[in-house]
């Protein structure tokens, strides 16, 4: 299966980020992926969240997300929206993964389980919760007979997740993000090769990148890891561009025979 990772810089209204996004989805599918992923994000970014809320929409009315929708009928591909950021039911926010099929239709969503709560040193605080509502369930997927779990960002840091995806099947991991300069340097690749390596998957990992109209900078360096830990495409910059990788199922199956931590994990009182 050939994959194409989207990396987006992704404006502050729904307008201009499907115009940003579209042309890069249309140069994956044009280098043969047969699957397109994008970053976490995709549809809208704006920090201030008291310009953000009166944007988001439901899902079904997400000008984005159908904006894809109808790019991956045109295009004859799947679209892996890392995530669109969108009303709920009940009127509060989700950051939401929507996957969707060749013909247009969503085969699966995923709401993102971990909000990123801080408060730092500096006296500099992060509230996710504040604005969107947290998921409660793990999600898998699966494309043209493979198995894939669907995770957002600072999932990331959380390794029983991936643990809990694997033992449910999934041979490819995907996890779209938003990250800051200071982590993405630090962390970015190495959480990401320990996810592959402890699950024995593959790792897809599309990213924004640069500085924004809302003025957060992300890192960017969106890559692909392969079950054995090694990173088998990346890109070496925060610019918008697209990224292909070859992904070959069998390769899960191969690395989980070598170390069947899956398969060996005990259960164990506290301490």
């Amino acid at each position: 299966m050939k994959v194409g990772l989207v990396q987006t810089r992704t404006p502050a209204s729904h307008a201009a980020a499907l115009a940003h996004i579209l042309p890069l989805v249309r140069e994956a599918a044009a280098g043969g992926a047969r699957l397109i992923v994008t970053p976490e994000g995709s549809n809208i970014l704006q920090k201030d969240r008291e310009a953000l809320l009166p944007q988001l929409t439901l899902l079904a009315d997400d000008p984005v997300v159908n904006g894809l929708r109808e790019a991956a009928r045109a295009l004859d591909v799947w679209i892996d929206v890392g995530s669109a950021l969108v009303k709920r039911q009940d009127g509060k926010a989700a950051n939401r993964q929507v996957l969707i099929r060749p013909d247009g239709s969503i085969a699966a969503t995923y709401d993102k389980l971990h909000m990123f709560d801080v408060d730092l040193p500096t006296g500099e605080s992060a509230r996710e919760s504040a604005t969107y509502e947290p998921g409660d369930a793990a999600v898998t997927a699966d494309i043209d007979g493979v198995r894939f779990g669907l995770t957002i960002c600072y999932d990331l840091r959380f390794p029983a997740l991936y643990r809990a995806l694997a033992r449910a099947g999934a041979q490819v991991m995907t996890i779209p993000a938003a990250f800051t300069r200071p982590t993405g340097a630090a962390h970015w690749e190495v959480l990401m090769r320990a996810r592959a390596i402890e699950t024995g998957a593959y790792v897809l990992a599309p990213a924004q990148g640069g500085r924004h109209e809302d003025n957060r900078g992300t890192y960017g360096h969106s890559l692909v890891v392969e079950p054995w830990g090694a990173v088998i495409a990346q890109l070496d910059h925060d610019e918008p561009g697209v990224l292909l990788a070859d992904l070959d199922p069998a390769a899960s199956k191969k690395a989980r025979a070598a170390i069947p931590a899956l398969a060996n994990a005990r259960p164990f009182t506290g301490p």
